[in-house]
C-alpha cells in the first residue's frame, strides 16, 4: 500500500516537523578528570542533571535523524556543532516543561492519544500523511492498516513511527499549555472601560520642553557618586553574559615552490605511463583522488584545458598534466560514440522483496518479478497501446499513478546505467527489459534527440599537498610565537617584528562557532574560557584544518554585572542627562506653573498638540516621552503640570482641556479585542522563557564541546 511508501519516503520532512531532526555526533571521551557525579554532567536544571552519557546517546539518535534528512553520510563541522546546541537546548525544554506540566497537572491519557492517531478527532498530520492519494480525503483504514502491519516493518521504520508517534503526544501538550494561558487571560469590564478611555478621550494639551542638548555637557561633571546611583537604579540593564576578546595569527599550511615541483613530476610520470596503461579503471583507482567516471561528454562539458583535444584527437590520446585550483590533471581519451543527448521512455517497475527502495508489504521474489515482467513484455509487443494502463496496473513506482509510466525527457546519462543502456540501445516506439537494483524495468522508447559526437574520457587528479617539511617548518614558525611570547606585550612585539598579520575577534562567548577565516574554532574558544586563561595569556598552536592558529586573549568580562569602571563609558551621557534633568527640573520649578514666563524667560516654544490621546507612542516633536503622555491624563482641565524629567529633556504641560468618549452601550467588542490581542501575542516559547530565567540553569557544554 502507497501509504506505508509514503510514511517511509517523507520521513525525512517528518523529522523537520517533529523538532527531532537535532543530530550530534558521537561525541569523545567527556568525562576529563575524575572525581565526582558533576564531572560528567553537561548541565542541570531545575535540580535534574543532565549528565553526557545522556546527552551522547540523544546525540546518537538525532545524528540517524539528521543524516536520513539530508540523505548524506557526513555533517559538515559547523552543523555537527550546531546539531549539538540544539540537542542540549532540546534537553533543557524537555526537563523544564515536563515539570511545569506536572506541577499543573497536565496530561495526555492513553485514550486522547488514540483519538489523536486513529480516533475520530485526527491530529493534523495524522490526516496529511494518511489520506487517500486519489481523493485527497483522510482514510482511517489507513492508519488501521499501518499500525497492524508494525510487527513486520524494520527497526528503523518502527523507531520513526515512535518518534512521529511522540510529536503527536507533545504537541497535544503544547496545545493545552497554550490554552491554559490564553483562556486564563481574563478582561474585567472596568479594565476594559479604561482601555476604551484610554484609546478615545482626547485632550487638548500645550507643551514646553528644555532639552538636555541645549545645556552644554561641560557643565555638569558627574561624581563617583553620581555613577554609583544611576548605576545602582539601572543595573538589570548592564547585566552581561561571559565574554572574551582575542587576537590570533594564522599561519596558513600551504604547498611550497618546492612540494610543487615534487608534484609537476609526479604527475608527468603518470603521464607517461597513462598512455600505456592496459586497464584505464584500475589505473585512475591506483594514481588519483578521484574514481574513475564512465559518463559520455558532450563537447563543451569538459574542462576548456581538454574539451577541444577530445573531441579532435584520436582514442589513447593523453593530455599533457594541467595545473588548476592547486591539482594537477592527467586525461585520457578512452572512448568515443555518436549519442542522442537526451531519450524519452516510459517504463513499468516490477519490484520485489529485498530490491532498493522496495515497498515492505511487496512479497514477490525475484524469480516472480522477472517471469511478471517477461508477461508484460510479450503483451506489450502485441498491444503497444496498453503501456500506460498497464503501469498504472502493475508498476511499483509510485509515480505510476499520476504519470502512467510516462518519464518524460531524459539526459543520457541520468538514469542508472542498465536502464540507460537499454533506452540507448532499443528503438524509438519499441520495448525492452532491463534489470536495476530497483527491480525489473519493462521500458518503452518514446523518443530520442538526434545522435551526437561523445566522449568518454579518465581524468587523474593529482592535489599539491605540504610536505611533512613543510608542515613542519609551518608549525615550527607558529610554535616559536606560542612558547617565545608569554604575554600580550611580547606578542605584539613579535607580531610586529615578524611583520606578521593579526585578526582580532571580540566579545566571543562560551558557545561561539565562528571566527572569521577559521574553521571549527571550539578549541580556541574553550582554552580563552578556561579557568585557568587570564588576560595576556599566549595560547599554544591550534591545529585547524589547512592552518595553524595562536592566539593571545586581550580582555576577559565575567558573567555577570560588570565594574563600575567597565560601565563608565557606556552611561556618561545618561549620567550627565540625569544632573541636567535635576537642574531643569529646579530652574523650572520656580516658574510655579506658569508657563507663559517659563517659556519666554528660558527662551522656548510652545507646542499645542490635539487631540491627544492616552495611546499615543510618541509625542510631538519627540519621540516616546511616556512619563509626559501619562502625566497629561492626571491633570485637571487648566492646570500646569510640574516639570517632568523625560528621556530628551524636561518638560511641563497645560492641559486645556479634556473631551470624554461616550461610554459604548457594549464593552463586548473591546474585550474581544483585548483578549484576541493578548492571544496572538502569547505563545509558549515567552513562557518558556520566563519559567528558564527563574531557574538556575547550569550550562557545562563549552566543557564538552
Amino acid at each position: 500500500m502507497a501509504v506505508i511508501g509514503s510514511i517511509r519516503k517523507h520521513s525525512t520532512f517528518l523529522v523537520i516537523i517533529i523538532g527531532v531532526a537535532l543530530a550530534a555526533f558521537v561525541l569523545g571521551d567527556f568525562a576529563r578528570g575524575g572525581g565526582g557525579s558533576r564531572d560528567i554532567n553537561i548541565g542541570e536544571v531545575a535540580g535534574e542533571e543532565i549528565t553526557i552519557m545522556d546527552f551522547n546517546a540523544k546525540a546518537e539518535q538525532n545524528i540517524d535523524n539528521k543524516l536520513q534528512q539530508q540523505k548524506t553520510d557526513r555533517l559538515s563541522l559547523d552543523e555537527q556543532f550546531r546539531v549539538k546546541d540544539e540537542t542540549f537546548k532540546q534537553m533543557v525544554f524537555r526537563i523544564i516543561m515536563d515539570k511545569e506540566y506536572e506541577e499543573i497537572g497536565l496530561t495526555v491519557t492513553p485514550e486522547e492519544l488514540f483519538d489523536l492517531v486513529q480516533g475520530s478527532n485526527p491530529h493534523p498530520l495524522i490526516v496529511q500523511y494518511f489520506s487517500d492519494p486519489n481523493t485527497g480525503k483522510f482514510d482511517r483504514n489507513l492508519i488501521i492498516q499501518y499500525l497492524q502491519n508494525m510487527d513486520n516493518m524494520p527497526e528503523q521504520a518502527k523507531q520513526q513511527w515512535y518518534q512521529f508517534e511522540k510529536y503527536i503526544k507533545d504537541d497535544r501538550y503544547r496545545s493545552k499549555f497554550n490554552n491554559l494561558l490564553v483562556k486564563g487571560y481574563y478582561v474585567p469590564a472596568a479594565l476594559a472601560r479604561l482601555t476604551f478611555e484610554e484609546d478615545n478621550n482626547k485632550a487638548d494639551i500645550d507643551y514646553i520642553a528644555a532639552t538636555y542638548k541645549s545645556l552644554s555637557d561641560s557643565l555638569f561633571v558627574p561624581s563617583e557618586n553620581d555613577y554609583k546611583e544611576y548605576y545602582t537604579a539601572h543595573k538589570e540593564a548592564y547585566k552581561q553574559e561571559a565574554t572574551r576578546d582575542i587576537k590570533y595569527v594564522v599561519f596558513d599550511v600551504k604547498p611550497s615552490n618546492t612540494d610543487l615541483d615534487m608534484a609537476a613530476n609526479e604527475a608527468r610520470q603518470i603521464y607517461r605511463e597513462f598512455a600505456t596503461a592496459s586497464d584505464v579503471m584500475r589505473f585512475v583507482k591506483v594514481n588519483s583522488e578521484n574514481n574513475y567516471d564512465s559518463t559520455w561528454f558532450g563537447q563543451g562539458q569538459l574542462p576548456v584545458q581538454i574539451d577541444s583535444v577530445m573531441f579532435n584527437s584520436p582514442v589513447g590520446t593523453v593530455v599533457e598534466p594541467y595545473l588548476e585550483n592547486n591539482v594537477f590533471h592527467v586525461a585520457r581519451l578512452v572512448a568515443e560514440s555518436m549519442r542522442p543527448d537526451s531519450m524519452k521512455a516510459s517504463h513499468i517497475l516490477i519490484a520485489y522483496q529485498g530490491a532498493y527502495q522496495a515497498d515492505n508489504k511487496i512479497t514477490r521474489l525475484k524469480v516472480s518479478a522477472k517471469s511478471l515482467a517477461d508477461s508484460l513484455l510479450a503483451v506489450l509487443k502485441k498491444s503497444p497501446k496498453e503501456m500506460a494502463k498497464l503501469a498504472t496496473q502493475f508498476s511499483t513506482d509510485p509515480s505510476a499513478a499520476t504519470n502512467s509510466g510516462d518519464l518524460g525527457w531524459f539526459a543520457d546519462g541520468q538514469m542508472v546505467p542498465a536502464f540507460n543502456e537499454a533506452a540507448l540501445i532499443t528503438p524509438v516506439n519499441e520495448f525492452a527489459i532491463a534489470e536495476t537494483p530497483f527491480g525489473f524495468h519493462v521500458i518503452e522508447v518514446t523518443g530520442k534527440k538526434p545522435l551526437v559526437k561523445k566522449v568518454r574520457v579518465a581524468i587523474i587528479d593529482r592535489e599539491v599537498l605540504p610536505s611533512n617539511e613543510t608542515y613542519q617548518g609551518i608549525f615550527a614558525n607558529a610554535s616559536k610565537l606560542a612558547s617565545e611570547n608569554k604575554t600580550l606585550e611580547q606578542f605584539n612585539n613579535y607580531v610586529r617584528t615578524e611583520n606578521l598579520n593579526p585578526r582580532e575577534m571580540p566579545r566571543l562567548t562560551e558557545m561561539s562557532n565562528r571566527i572569521p577565516g577559521l574553521v571549527n574554532p571550539r578549541q580556541i574558544v574553550q582554552w580563552a574560557f578556561k579557568e585557568t586563561t587570564a588576560v595576556g595569556d599566549v595560547s599554544p598552536v591550534f591545529d585547524l584544518e589547512d592552518m595553524f592558529v595562536v592566539a593571545v586573549v586581550t580582555k576577559a568580562i565575567q558573567k555577570g554585572y560588570p565594574a563600575l569602571d567597565d560601565v563608565k563609558p557606556n552611561i556618561e551621557l545618561l549620567v550627565v542627562n540625569e544632573l541636567k534633568g535635576k537642574h531643569l527640573v529646579k530652574q523650572m520649578a520656580a516658574y510655579n506653573g506658569d508657563l507663559a514666563r517659563a517659556e519666554t524667560e528660558m527662551n522656548l516654544n510652545p507646542v499645542n498638540v490635539s487631540p491627544f490621546f492616552f495611546s499615543s507612542r510618541n509625542l510631538k516633536g519627540f519621540g516616546a516621552e511616556n512619563k509626559v503622555i501619562g502625566s497629561v491624563f492626571g491633570l485637571p482641565d487648566g492646570k500646569v503640570s510640574q516639570p517632568i524629567i523625560g528621556n530628551a529633556g524636561v518638560f511641563m504641560v497645560r492641559l486645556n482641556s479634556l473631551t470624554k468618549a461616550a461610554e459604548p452601550a457594549s464593552l463586548d467588542q473591546v474585550i474581544n479585542t483585548m483578549q484576541n490581542s493578548f492571544k496572538q501575542s502569547i505563545d509558549q516559547e515567552q513562557a518558556y522563557r520566563a519559567l528558564e530565567e527563574s531557574l538556575n540553569l547550569v550550562d557545562n557544554r563549552i566543557r564538552f564541546y
